[in-house]
């Protein structure tokens, strides 16, 4: 009689067990619906100088200023995203994070930032960006790492390519183009 009690309490276990060893890419999602790729283009005010600065150098290295790569600065900003070129062109979001001149041979920069979307269909959503850039190369590549709200699950990449840059202020203007994999909800 002990017998089939001990098969009663070792069925659930023995059931529930074929089941964990399944793929997590085989997991139903339900009702969130399939991805989209979405095509983001903006671009990207850079303001260095002047009486409203977006960009704020806090950290350098000892050789910062005698390297010819600004190797070891550091600088945050908090730059516009506008729908056009000109600055007084409708605003989108913002892109908030940190470059650091991390390359020694060439200028190349660490990009740490967030796309924050603060009009229109993506308000209130943000894409975040992790990479190197080359900013004297043509055309850059940079990955999304991911995002928020309606980019929630986002994959892809940036190209980003310079518009404008003045010598004299260091001002720059960069066109980005977003290529983004999320769930369509």
């Amino acid at each position: 009689m002990a017998r089939p009690n001990l098969l009663l309490l070792l069925l659930p276990a023995l059931l529930s067990a074929g089941s964990t060893g399944r793929p997590a890419s085989s997991t139903n999602l339900g009702g969130i619906g399939g991805e989209k790729l979405t095509h983001l283009r903006f671009f990207f005010h850079d303001i260095v100088s002047g009486p409203q600065p977006t960009v704020v150098t806090v950290a350098s290295g000892a050789s910062t200023n005698t390297s010819a790569t600004f190797f070891g600065l550091v600088s945050v900003f908090d730059d516009p995203l506008t729908v056009g070129p000109k600055p007084t062109s409708q605003l989108v979001g913002r892109a908030q994070g940190l470059y650091a001149s991390a390359a020694q041979d060439s200028m190349g920069l660490l990009m740490v930032m967030n796309f924050v979307f603060v009009n229109g269909k993506y308000n209130g959503s943000t894409l975040t960006i992790l990479g190197r850039n080359q900013i004297f190369t043509k055309l850059r590549e940079m990955p999304i790492l991911g995002g928020t709200k309606a980019f929630r699950f986002a994959r892809g990449y940036v190209q980003a390519r310079t518009h404008s840059f003045d010598l004299v202020t260091k001002n720059a203007v960069v066109e980005y183009n977003c290529y983004v994999l999320h769930i369509d909800e």
